[in-house]
């Protein structure tokens, strides 16, 4: 990077959502862009993603054990982006690089070249951007990818004749977790939100069934489904869908628990499963899990899965409605990864 000083923007919260959030709970502000040191390079950020578990780190504390609350009036370190190498010196990275890293939301990052980020999956690393779009690594090809197939095949130990119930089916990791299961030959069931997400469920991504989960009480609308029953529930919805799954699972069922984004904006949490007992007349596992504690499977996810998945998009122009963008992810409005395309300063 030559010339004059290089400015900015970057989005900051200021203040704690109660309930939905709010593009007011959010800033933007212009701030200097320093030159790389040793070990670092500076990336021009293109894309960042937007993800539901974002609104767990937009409290006061987050959860015990969870990556740490954002804190007020700094930048949201901690959210994958993809962007172009404008100035290294780090070794392996060189202009005009395209990486990933997770210093998203933001016009420009320096990063420093191996320092663990998002427990390693946000770790810098250049990308080939000759295989895929850059976007996909954010999604099919990134965490996103590591997440549906991890649960799926390792998490919830996916095995021949299986039927699958996927919920947020429609979104990007359950999606993806529904096409591996079909690439697999498994009968796989998805839920979502509304009668458009389940018309793409069945007519986009051939789902054996699918239904709208407000179109009636859920036991019933999963019986229908699957009349015979499920052996693996992969969650990410919690409340009602966990104990509906729980009810439907046959003896030596699993669950693989990735979310539970009914609970993400409540102010005071559901109470949980009342038929918990049936995990030991049934010996259910469920099994909870996150995608950076699984960093050694993602070769493995893209070598079998790689460039044969479809994640739709849902884009948002501009850096300055990301919180928009994830205001309307945690409303049930996009189909797929939601990605905010980073508009130049």
């Amino acid at each position: 990077m030559t010339g004059g000083a290089v400015v900015g923007r970057e989005v900051q919260p200021v203040a704690y959502p109660r309930g939905r959030v709010r593009p007011a709970d959010f800033r933007v502000v212009e701030v200097p862009v320093r030159e790389p040191g040793p070990g670092e390079v500076l990336v021009r950020n293109t894309w960042t993603s937007v993800d539901a578990a974002l609104r767990l780190r937009l409290r006061e504390t987050s959860p015990p054990g969870y990556f740490p609350a954002f804190p007020l009036k700094q930048p949201l370190d901690g959210v994958m982006t993809v962007g172009e190498v404008v100035a290294s010196r780090a070794d392996g990275f060189a202009p005009g690089d395209t990486v990933w890293h997770a210093a998203g939301w933001r016009d420009y990052a320096v990063v420093e070249a191996g320092r663990p980020a998002l427990g390693g999956v946000g770790t810098l690393r250049r990308l080939d951007a000759g295989a895929a779009p850059a976007q996909a690594y954010l999604g099919a090809l990134g965490a996103n990818g590591l997440t549906a197939y991890a649960g799926l095949v390792h998490v919830a130990g996916l095995r021949p004749g299986d039927v699958v119930w996927v919920s947020a089916a429609a979104g990007c990791v359950g999606s993806l977790v529904a096409q591996i299961a079909k690439i697999r030959g498994h009968r796989v069931v998805g839920s979502a939100g509304s009668d458009e997400k389940v018309r793409y469920l069945l007519d986009d991504l051939g789902l054996d069934a699918a239904f709208n989960y407000t179109a009636g009480p859920l036991p019933d609308l999963l019986r229908r489904a699957a009349p015979d029953g499920i052996d693996v529930y992969f969650d990410n919805v919690g409340g009602d869908h966990l104990q509906a799954a729980i009810g439907a699972l046959r003896p030596g069922g699993r669950v693989a628990i990735c979310g539970m984004i009914s609970q993400y904006e409540v102010e005071q949490p559901a109470p949980g499963p009342d038929n918990l007992m049936l995990a030991v007349t049934k010996s259910l596992t469920i099994r909870g899990f996150r995608a950076s504690g699984l960093t050694h499977l993602l070769p493995e996810m893209m070598s079998e899965v790689g460039g044969r998945l479809r994640c739709p998009e849902t884009i948002v122009e501009g850096l300055a409605n990301a919180p928009a963008a994830l205001a309307g992810l945690l409303r049930g409005d996009n189909i797929g990864k939601t990605l905010v395309r980073i508009d130049s300063a």
